[in-house]
């Protein structure tokens, strides 16, 4: 099945090259851009892509601070910061804000294709130089946040036995595929139970759930 994907990035010069780039990978298929956040919200909800590759800096607006209006106009699209900035505080803000992954513009194109299929698959796709900085980013909200609480016990209490093992799994980075492996159930089922999840917890991305059950160590 071909990947509908849409690139969000006010540089016209890198939009063009990264859609090149793109056309040539098997499985993607680049059906539209956009130059800033107005545009991008208009063109998302037309298009309803699969992945939007979304810039973090453009003139008057942040990605982040369009991934709300993003997701409530195409919630089923899956959307990736693909960025220049290694600031963790861009990054835990981005995965707060229902980011399906964080990469950087250095990245190969080979490996940029991949995430794509990955965050498709249900993944959540984080560069390599900036694994270490989510972690820091977390220990450093957890420390500086309460021990957890009866509420936290509520929330979860929310999610059935078999939704709150699949959410364990997620917390410690597992994918669909592994997921379904570890509790022997099938691929489909587990993509299933994560949009329960979602719905449950109100979140709107895999990435947000891992978020949340890390910061109540459930990992």
């Amino acid at each position: 099945m071909t990947i509908r994907v849409m690139v969000v990035d006010d540089h016209s010069l890198f939009r063009r090259g990264l859609t090149a780039l793109l056309t040539h990978e098997p499985g993607l298929e680049v059906v539209g851009e956009a130059a800033d956040g107005v545009e991008a919200l208009r063109r998302v909800k037309e298009l309803q892509p699969a992945v939007v590759l979304l810039d973090n800096h453009m003139p008057g607006v942040r990605g982040v601070d369009l991934l709300p209006g993003l997701l409530e106009v195409a919630p089923e699209t899956q959307f990736i910061m693909l960025t220049v900035s290694e600031d963790e505080e861009d990054l835990a803000a981005a995965l707060r804000a229902g980011a399906a992954g964080y990469l950087l513009k250095t990245i190969d194109g080979q490996d940029l294709a991949a995430a794509i299929r990955r965050a498709v698959g249900g993944e959540s796709v984080v560069s390599a130089e900036m694994t270490h900085k989510l972690v820091r980013a977390f220990k450093a909200s957890t420390a500086a946040a309460p021990p957890p609480c009866a509420a936290s016990a509520a929330e979860e209490s929310l999610l059935s036995p078999r939704e709150q093992e699949l959410l364990r799994e997620i917390a410690r980075g597992a994918s669909n595929k592994e997921i379904a492996r570890t509790l022997g159930i099938a691929e489909t089922t587990v993509k299933i139970h994560v949009q329960h999840i979602l719905r449950k917890l109100n979140l709107s991305s895999r990435v947000q759930v891992a978020v949340w059950a890390s910061e109540r160590g459930l990992g």
